[in-house]
């Protein structure tokens, strides 16, 4: 089939959610992702910093292959030997004593909210139900989640929303201390926001939240649905401010492609859910955890993964220095290891797209931002290879 008729089908049977690039992907491996024809990109996506190990990276594939042959699925009925090593794998190598696993990270943020107002009304005995959220936020699309995100244009059309989230500015401490009242429960938020524009908090933010939640006794939730795995050259975001949270949301590097999410959390934030009080029909099936179990073990057992982060960063970040230097409709850069943004005086569109023309795959995020979010396993060379054709690209605005 060739890729025009492709495409026609997409949209004559596919709904309408998303503006597509008019290319057909077939086939991935490590950086590259091939078209029909045999035309390769650089792919600077990702799946939105899902694919943290690149396409179809060999140990998780080995992996989803010897599962699929022995159970791919099974009720949450009856105990699963990969869904327990996961869970105590992400127990070993983070905060959290528990973990609940789902399909995807507005489910782990769907079940955060649950979490947090069970918290407050069956272990503190308290009408205690609001959470607070951070404006620029993404938190998912489904109804729980879409009320949490603090981004209006996702609200539009949906209304009215599930109530009990107060949107205070990210960054602003000052601004959560005066939001908290007698029914809040929780504060949720990314240590970077993606999806808003790759915004990054100051040194302190995390541990200045952290205190605020101590004094009020509410949970401190953090979405590391796109931080996590390696992304900002720490397994989880988190660990650069030597704040731990209460509860985290997991997703997308947490497969290596494979769909999954997770919400762990500590003892104390978990004793909240008991049988019945939350579940999910998929979530933590063999297969999906196979998957995530090599990926992590990837990661963990290859240490020069997370460690060339913050190397292929800082070089990441001065060519696109020597960029914005170069370019005057560029008015920052910013980024945490390797979930990068530039900001833009122009749209971004065009540029998503003339990259693609030269065989390069980025993403733009709040119509100005352009965002990086290659495979951890991405080399310098490669890096320098986008720097120029973004070069090339620039120099024709």
């Amino acid at each position: 089939m060739i890729t025009g008729d492709i495409i026609a089908d997409s949209q004559k049977y596919l709904m309408n959610t998303y503006t597509r690039q008019p290319l057909v992907l077939i086939k991935g491996r490590g950086m590259m992702v091939f078209d029909g024809s045999g035309r390769e990109y650089y792919d600077y996506v990702a799946g939105v910093a899902t694919n943290n190990l690149g396409h179809c990276h060999p140990r998780v594939v080995v992996a989803l292959q010897k599962q699929a042959q022995r159970l791919m699925h099974i009720s949450n009925h009856y105990h699963n030997e990969p869904q327990i090593n996961l869970a105590k794998m992400l127990a070993k190598h983070s905060f959290a004593d528990k973990a609940f696993f789902c399909n995807s990270g507005a489910e782990a943020i769907e079940g955060a909210i649950k979490l947090a107002r069970r918290y407050g009304r069956e272990v503190l005995h308290q009408d205690r139900y609001e959470i607070i959220t951070m404006r620029g936020s993404f938190h998912g699309r489904t109804m729980g989640a879409l009320a949490a995100t603090a981004q209006e244009k996702f609200h539009k059309g949906f209304e009215p929303l599930v109530p009990g989230f107060k949107f205070v500015p990210f960054n602003d401490i000052d601004a959560v201390e005066h939001a908290v009242n007698g029914h809040t429960c929780a504060v949720l938020v990314e240590p970077v926001q993606g999806e808003g524009g790759v915004n990054v908090p100051s040194d302190t933010y995390l541990k200045e939240l952290r205190r605020i939640c101590d004094r009020h006794g509410l949970l401190l939730m953090l979405d590391e649905i796109q931080t996590g795995m390696g992304r900002t050259g720490k397994l989880f975001a988190y660990e650069h401010s030597g704040t731990a949270p209460d509860v985290m949301a997991l997703a997308k590097g947490l497969g290596a492609g494979l769909a999954i999410g997770a919400l762990v959390a500590s003892e104390k934030a978990a004793q909240a859910f008991t049988p019945g009080s939350h579940g999910s029909t998929f979530g933590g099936n063999p297969l999906a955890c196979a998957a995530a179990i090599a990926s992590l073990e990837a990661i963990l057992e290859d240490n020069i993964i997370i460690q060339s982060v913050e190397h292929l960063s800082r070089h990441f970040m001065h060519g696109l220095g020597a960029l914005k230097r170069a370019y005057p409709f560029i008015k920052e850069v910013r980024g945490q290891g390797l979930l990068i943004g530039v900001e833009l005086d122009i749209e971004g569109k065009d540029i998503v797209t003339a990259c693609l023309k030269e065989g390069f795959l980025i993403n733009c995020t709040m119509e100005k931002v352009l965002r990086f979010m290659p495979p951890l396993i991405v080399s310098e060379e490669e890096i320098d290879l986008l720097l120029e054709a973004l070069d090339k690209v620039f120099k024709k605005r």
